[in-house]
């Protein structure tokens, strides 16, 4: 199964497992992100290709590290002005890991685990207090 992606202005073919480097997105490491505009969705010979996007369709990544690209030089000359200028441009990035690729009306997997870590809060934090009002 595969998917192409919008983001940052580019398009990204990518399939479950993948790790890319895009655009800066918002986010911390560890962040579950949600890439809307899905292009296409293969899964073996089923293919859907949407009039601008897929509806309903979504692909979700892990944010693995905020950080910048390689600095890229750039030189301004003009022919016997004595006119030099010379310049640079490190991009920031956002290396993502794609976790799963989701077509029309299936919920993501990432929402459950949200759900079952904030009972497991939940649970630590009355151990706290009962342990405080010992």
């Amino acid at each position: 199964m595969f998917a192409v992606i919008q983001t940052g202005g580019k398009q990204y073919r990518v399939a479950p497992n993948d790790v890319l480097a895009v655009e800066r997105l918002a986010g911390e490491p560890g962040d579950t992100v949600a890439f809307e505009r899905v292009l296409m969705v293969a899964e073996g010979d089923d293919i859907s290709v949407g009039q601008s996007t897929v509806e309903g369709a979504t692909v979700s990544a892990e944010i693995l590290e905020q950080g910048r690209g390689p600095k890229l030089l750039f030189l301004k000359k003009k022919r016997r002005k004595n006119h030099r200028r010379k310049g640079g441009h490190r991009q920031d990035l956002t290396v993502v890991r794609i976790t799963e690729i989701l077509a029309k009306g299936v919920k993501p997997k990432g929402a459950t685990r949200k759900k079952a870590a904030r009972k497991d809060d939940a649970e630590a934090k009355e151990a706290v207090a009962a342990a405080k009002e010992d």
